[in-house]
């Protein structure tokens, strides 16, 4: 029963990527045909952001009461309706509405399933399943691109990543039987979620150093994946597309390393793989600023993107063992509000200070944020209620 589970959580997954990676590709003609600014992406994007840390904070109460099943349906249910509405959106205004349900969808979603991986299944499988969302990431573009090149636009691009996510949540209908029968552990488990509110869980021995954590992995993430294309062509000077292979060899980084980590999490514990991935990323972001040709460029980032790679599946994984599983909803709930808060403002902060005093510092504050991110994980460790070697 749990292995029929995996899978529809896996297609769940590659369901949850689809719709992150599309207003980037779809904005440039959006925004023509309705008339907008180009920089009115933003307050989109700040939209689903705030979205999904709403409804991060609210998954332990929405998952006590529902159970991990019926919240991931409604959550799919929300995106698929955003994004067919999308494809028929003529107004930036509608735009700005249907963000709304985008964003509760995919932080409720995203929330429940980390939660229950974690707590029913191993290590590796939370690192696939992190590299099936890169999966659907990737395909999103592809799929969009296939439609701007034809009649149809970016609407039918919408739509037709809206039709995939309605098919996944017909199948979620069918299959919902399934997440009430799957096991009497699981049964336990979510009766036993603690519903917390958000100052009794900053209380909770280690949780700060855990959230701060993740705010700083999600923002040396979208920072390095959104301005690393940026600091080649400003500071080094090497064409854009070259740089635009930056961003691709990033992602790829991070797609292929959570496959390979998977099979290696079998061998490697939890505590390991995340120093491991820290070590990486160091060693990618300290080759950066080396006064080095431009091959630095390409190695170094690449290292980044493989450091990232079993570093956030990895801390998502051990919630249950470091805070418990009577707390590990609660605290996965908060976790991942605060990385979307770091997703949402780092990166345009960094940009508004290269605005003002240029690219050069884009390595130092990789690296700032790659030891603060050092030292909170170790917090974390030290303060779990198991040993992590």
């Amino acid at each position: 029963m749990l292995t029929v589970l995996l899978i529809i959580i896996y297609i769940s997954f590659i369901s949850l990527g689809l719709p992150d990676s599309l207003l980037g590709s779809a904005w440039p003609a959006v925004h023509s045909d309705l008339g907008v600014q180009l920089s009115f992406a933003g307050v989109i994007s700040m939209i689903v952001s705030c979205g999904t840390v709403i409804s991060s904070l609210m998954s332990t109460r929405l998952i006590k009461r529902f159970g991990t099943g019926t919240v991931t349906l409604v959550s799919v249910g929300l995106t698929a309706a955003a994004l067919l509405g999308f494809g028929f959106s003529d107004s930036a205004i509608w735009f700005c509405l249907l963000a709304v349900p985008l964003g509760l969808g995919a932080g409720s979603v995203d929330a429940a399933l980390n939660n229950f991986v974690a707590l029913h299944y191993k290590a590796m499988h939370m690192n696939w399943l992190h590299c099936f969302w890169g999966i659907g990431a990737t395909s999103g573009p592809v799929i969009m691109a296939v439609w701007l090149a034809k009649e149809g636009g970016w609407r039918m691009g919408y739509r037709t990543i809206g039709l995939l996510q309605t098919a996944l949540v017909l199948v979620l209908v069918l299959t919902l039987p399934l997440w009430k029968k799957a096991s009497g552990a699981q049964l336990k488990a979510e009766a036993a979620v603690k519903s917390l509110p958000l100052r009794q869980v900053l209380r909770i021995p280690g949780a700060k150093p855990a959230l701060l954590g993740f705010f700083c992995y999600c923002s040396l993430e979208t920072t390095a994946n959104l301005w690393a294309s940026s600091f080649a062509v400003s500071v080094y000077g090497v064409n854009a597309d070259t740089g635009a292979a930056l961003s691709s060899l990033f992602f790829l980084g991070i797609t292929l390393g959570r496959l390979v980590s998977g099979f290696v999490s079998i061998r490697i514990k939890t505590g390991t793989l995340i120093r491991t991935g820290e070590a990486c990323v160091l060693c990618g972001v300290l080759l950066l600023l080396l006064p080095l040709p431009q091959w630095k460029l390409f190695l170094g980032i690449c290292l980044v993107g493989i450091g990232c790679a079993p570093t956030f599946p990895s801390m998502l994984h051990r919630t249950p063992e470091v805070f418990g599983k009577d707390l590990s909803q609660a605290m996965m709930g908060v976790q991942m509000a605060s990385a979307y808060l770091g997703s949402t403002f780092m990166p345009p902060l960094f940009g508004a200070a290269a605005g003002a005093f240029g690219l050069f510092f884009f390595p130092a504050f990789l690296l700032l944020l790659a030891l603060l991110l050092v030292f909170c994980t170790e917090r974390t460790t030290r303060r779990s209620v198991n040993t992590f070697a």
